[in-house]
């Protein structure tokens, strides 16, 4: 049972943003002060990369943990309530990720996905995006 009444959760579920997330914002300094410059959501591409650097023909995808079903703790943990939905939701998620990625490459892109458990660890993220988005 949903422990908030529905206008609560509609609240919460407004809040949660696809664009300009904090997990996304810290790739996007990560990879700015590191000498970078890229443009942000692209619509012509497979699935709007958060980050694409045309150049380089390379995109940077950061992903939510629980909304793309992450193997890592937080990415696991399923809702009790309305579990068939955010099952086939998340579901869903994963599988037009994978498409979304598969495009890309046939297309001759290069694709990084972050994770947002990943992000808590900026010196390794910062050794992954230096390595990918070297020439």
């Amino acid at each position: 049972m949903d422990t908030l009444t529905a206008e609560q959760r509609s609240r919460v579920m407004s809040r949660i943003r696809g664009k300009d997330t904090q997990p996304e914002l810290a790739v996007r300094s990560l990879a700015h002060r590191l000498g970078f410059r890229f443009r942000l959501n692209r619509k012509d591409l497979p699935g709007k990369p958060d980050l694409v650097f045309p150049r380089l023909r390379k995109v940077i995808f950061v992903h939510g943990c629980f909304w793309h079903t992450h193997s890592c703790r937080r990415g696991q943990s399923t809702p009790t309530t309305n579990a068939k939905f955010w099952k086939t939701k998340r579901q869903s998620n994963a599988v037009r990720d994978r498409s979304n990625l598969r495009a890309l490459r046939r297309a001759g892109w290069k694709v990084l996905v972050v994770w947002e458990c990943q992000i808590r660890k900026l010196g390794s993220l910062e050794k992954r995006l230096t390595t990918f988005l070297a020439k």
